[in-house]
């Protein structure tokens, strides 16, 4: 190869080996005084208006709107009525359940049960919860033992009870309305109503082929 090319690939090898050193000065300079490149600066540098900002041209001078009087979130309409709040329109608990029973239901209930719920009622729904044992060893005094989700007055409640203490809570029970969504709290409905059947049921409840198997 002629000298004068070796000379050129060289210089041309080194030229391309200068970027590089550009980018590895950039990331070890622990101390940076110039910005970024910008490729498109004007999404970086369009105008608007700060949090906390005054804006001229509204008469409040807010920058930040206050939603619309009434306006609600697509698919997030709570109209009054036995999904939203349990309640029927004489103010009523519902007794039936405004959804339908499925397997998919009480699957998903069963899980969202043993996340929010079985803590303190225990997997079976007996009171008997880790949170409920280690209050109990304790023995400090100030622990009110969680309910027995299979005792009598619990089966007696209605269905729409049920999904209001979900909600809103009861006595030192807290309120899980803002983790759990209604679908969720109608399907843990269902799964209580589930451990109750299976704790309360009888020999009689069982179909005649399964009895076999259980004795």
């Amino acid at each position: 190869m002629p000298r004068p090319l070796i000379y050129i690939a060289l210089i041309l090898v080194s030229l391309s080996l200068v970027p590089m050193a550009c980018v590895v000065v950039n990331w070890t300079n622990p101390v940076k005084t110039n910005t970024r490149i910008q490729v498109v600066p004007d999404m970086d540098n369009q105008p608007k208006f700060k949090a906390q900002s005054v804006n001229p041209f509204f008469a409040d001078g807010r920058s930040a709107r206050a939603w619309p009087e009434g306006t609600v979130p697509r698919g997030l309409l709570e109209n009054e009525g036995p999904f939203y709040h349990g309640i029927e329109a004489d103010s009523s608990f519902t007794t039936e359940f405004p959804v339908p029973v499925t397997e998919a239901l009480l699957n998903r209930g069963q899980e969202r049960y043993d996340i929010y719920c079985a803590t303190c009622h225990g997997l079976g729904g007996a009171g008997d919860g880790m949170i409920a044992r280690r209050a109990d060893k304790l023995a400090q005094g100030t622990w009110t033992p969680p309910t027995d989700l299979a005792a009598q007055p619990v089966i007696d409640r209605q269905h729409g009870y049920l999904y209001n203490v979900i909600a809103n809570g009861v006595r030192n029970m807290p309120a899980y309305g803002h983790q759990i969504p209604p679908q969720d709290r109608w399907a843990i409905v269902a799964y209580v109503r589930a451990l109750q059947r299976a704790r309360t049921a009888t020999m009689d409840d069982v179909p005649e082929e399964n009895r076999r198997t259980l004795r």
